[in-house]
């Protein structure tokens, strides 16, 4: 009895004289991948038999047995009871086979006015929605984080980078919410994509549409494929609908922006943990050790991420050269869009949770206070800015402010600059005189420019360094994540 469900199962199987063979069976079948869809598939499906039965295309107990047969699939899959068959090829068939075994006709019935074509693009569709809805609480979660430590290091100071050069001196609060900002943007990227990944392809059938019909707004309702209105949302060409997935594409490459960032979030990790910087440490439960070198404590979590960030990428060259020439409509190539989606989310969802509790520590049991992550080494960081003349634009900027061209101030700076470098001295340890020997405007007032905090202070502009202005921007951010 099962063999022969099975068999029809495959409604194309009578056209052919011999039976597939067992290694094309298993090079074309996607079961044991696309299983994961279940859930979606379930749920498209019994949205769209609630619509044939309202439509009097089905009986009202044809969906009621559908809704019963359905309800068991689910328990049995939840519970792992579920027998997943490679005879089956895929997750669609899986299910409408159990189903039919379960319920009969009706069973066969539910695939009325619709094709495994149409089909898989509302699953794939749906399944990822929930996942980019998930994605932004990690995201948010993930800046929250960032947020938490920035503000407890508005006065700690950290050398500005550029070229990995020492630059200028900002607070490590302002360093951190440059990844608020990436982050946040990564967001607001994802509930675009997420947008146009909520419209309906299902009742576009194999390629042309459907002679049954079919109210697809309906079902749009059912599935929340609606838009802030509540105005259903439908892929309105057949072709495109059944044979697109540029919001797979379009997912990858945000995913893509976005692990791109936590590399870059990465690498600094790497850098300041080791013992070259020592700006921070990271908790032992985020690192591993050597097999042969006791004293390593080493960043695994960052480095991993930073490689895993080359995989993500690699998964959006795939999807884009998967659908670069495919004409229209569906071809079985598409079949291969769901591994390097599924890893790519898998990826992203993994790594922004293992960052949000690196960066922002996990609830202690007795307490429910954040263990931290990330501990900072203030002094070190304050140490390297002092290293590196940090404050020698500060210097032309207040020769400016006497009255020179920024030009004029600039060359004069290298002067300054080469005697301190000569003495082995910060510009704020040189003396008055010495200072004054270089340009006649300059006057004791110049030390509050020369130092650290004056010229942190000094950057307070909207988009600036300054602590005043980091406060700011860390409540507008406090605000917006609510």
């Amino acid at each position: 009895m099962t063999n022969q469900l099975d068999k029809k199962a495959q409604a194309w199987s009578a056209l052919f004289s011999e039976p597939m063979s067992e290694l094309v069976k298993r090079y074309t079948s996607s079961v044991f991948f696309d299983k994961r869809l279940w859930q979606a598939d379930i749920r498209g499906s019994l949205a769209h038999a609630d619509m044939l039965a309202a439509q009097g295309i089905i009986s009202a107990q044809d969906l009621a047995d559908i809704e019963r047969g359905m309800a068991q699939i689910g328990a049995d899959i939840e519970a792992g009871n579920f027998e997943w068959k490679l005879d089956l090829e895929d997750v669609h068939l899986n299910i409408e086979a159990r189903l039919t075994q379960l319920v009969g006709d009706a069973g066969k019935r539910m695939h009325t006015g619709r094709s495994r074509n149409d089909q898989v693009a509302t699953d794939v569709r749906l399944w990822l929605r929930g996942e980019l809805d998930l994605i932004a609480d990690l995201l948010a979660a993930l800046q929250k984080a960032l947020l938490e430590v920035a503000a407890q290091h508005t006065q700690t100071i950290l050398p500005g980078f550029t070229h990995l050069q020492v630059a200028q001196p900002v607070s490590f609060a302002h360093h951190l919410l440059a990844y608020v900002e990436m982050f946040a943007r990564d967001a607001e990227r994802m509930r675009e994509v997420r947008a146009r990944t909520n419209h309906l392809p299902l009742g576009s059938a194999a390629l042309a549409g459907t002679s049954y019909p079919l109210d697809r707004e309906r079902v749009a309702r059912s599935l929340g494929m609606v838009d802030a209105q509540g105005v259903p949302q439908l892929c309105r060409n057949s072709l495109d609908a059944v044979s697109d997935r540029d919001f797979a594409m379009e997912f990858a490459a945000a995913a893509s922006i976005c692990m791109v960032h936590i590399s870059r979030l990465s690498e600094e990790l790497v850098l300041w943990m080791s013992q070259n910087f020592g700006f921070i440490r990271l908790a032992d439960r985020f690192t591993t050790g050597s097999s042969i070198m006791p004293q390593k404590k080493n960043p695994d979590v960052p480095e991993l991420a930073r490689g895993k960030t080359g995989r993500v990428v690699g998964h959006l060259m795939g999807l884009l050269t998967l659908m670069k020439g495919q004409p229209l409509a569906y071809n079985k190539d598409n079949q291969e869009d769901k591994e390097p989606l599924f890893d790519t989310v898998d990826t992203l969802t993994d790594t922004l949770r293992i960052f949000a509790e690196m960066i922002g520590g996990q609830p202690d049991p007795q307490t429910g206070q954040l263990t931290g992550g990330l501990t900072v080494n203030s002094d070190a960081m304050r140490s390297a800015a002092a290293r590196g003349y940090a404050t020698a634009t500060d210097l032309a900027d207040y020769l400016v402010k006497k009255g020179l061209a920024f030009r004029d101030a600039h060359e004069v700076m290298a002067h300054p600059v080469n005697s301190a470098q000569g003495a082995g001295k910060d510009l704020s340890e040189l003396p008055l005189a010495t200072l004054q020997s270089f340009h006649a405007a300059i006057e004791a007032d110049v030390f509050d420019c020369l130092s650290l905090q004056g010229s942190l202070d000094a950057r307070n502009t909207i988009g600036g360094t300054a602590p005043e202005r980091v406060l700011q921007e860390i409540a507008l951010h406090r605000q917006r994540l609510g």
